[in-house]
């Protein structure tokens, strides 16, 4: 080794590198980082928990799979607690801890009103 070797240390996982990257490069990490995000999955609080059994929501795992890909949708676009309208029921979802906060079912919705809630999705 000469004097003017690079040695590679080894980073805490944690820590993360940006590096100049070619377009294909640009996008495997975009498809990497499509895949990790599909991995996340929303919580349900106990709250609203009780409030879908009191309700009889009954959500298929299909159902949850899009309603949590596009609150992750949202949350990337600054969304922070979105209004989720679904043929059977409402939920209150905070995107930012991924957590239902509250769910009720569409006929007790529509004589609601909802208040701190910045974005809408409807599925």
């Amino acid at each position: 080794m000469d004097k003017f070797s690079i040695h590679r240390v080894p980073l805490h996982p944690s820590i993360r590198t940006t590096q100049p990257t070619s377009l294909n490069t640009q996008h495997s990490s975009f498809k990497a980082h499509l895949q990790e995000a599909a991995k996340q999955e929303l919580k349900v609080s106990k709250h609203a928990h009780e409030r879908m059994m009191e309700r009889k929501i009954d959500i298929s795992e299909q159902e949850w799979q899009v309603v949590s890909d596009k609150v992750f949708e949202a949350r990337s676009k600054g969304v922070k607690q979105p209004l989720v309208l679904m043929d059977q029921a409402a939920l209150i979802i905070s995107a930012k801890n991924a957590t239902v906060i509250t769910a009720m079912d569409r006929t007790e919705a529509k004589q609601q009103l909802f208040t701190n809630i910045d974005g809408t999705i409807v599925l």
